[in-house]
């Protein structure tokens, strides 16, 4: 008689707070980019030249990568151990991103 070995139960709800963390995180850093360029551009915000040669993207980037590191930690602190629907922070990351890389476009800027 043969032996039927069935899967374990896929009932258990697994954790994917740390992934979905860190998708979100993602859109929020590429939204803050877009944000300090076009702020920078409306002379409302100067980011500092941190490499002369450089230029100011280097201060832009830098805020910005801050941004992502301080929205990836406070969000991985609270979901890492809970299930979150991906759908929805995918969606959102996605929403994030697509602003964030209009914000850094040049004809955007025209209509400030």
């Amino acid at each position: 008689m043969a032996t039927v070995v069935r899967p374990q139960s896929t009932t258990l709800a697994e954790a994917n707070g740390a992934a979905m963390a860190s998708a979100l995180a993602a859109g929020v850093g590429a939204f803050a980019m877009g944000l300090i360029v076009v702020l920078n551009e409306a002379a409302l915000f100067a980011a500092p030249a941190l490499y002369g040669p450089a230029g100011g993207v280097t201060g832009r980037t830098t805020f910005a990568t801050l941004v992502w590191l301080a929205a990836w930690g406070v969000l991985h602190a609270r979901w890492r151990s809970r299930e979150v629907a991906p759908g929805r922070v995918l969606v959102l990351t996605l929403i994030l991103i697509g602003v964030g890389v209009l914000g850094t476009f040049p004809p955007l800027w025209g209509l400030l």
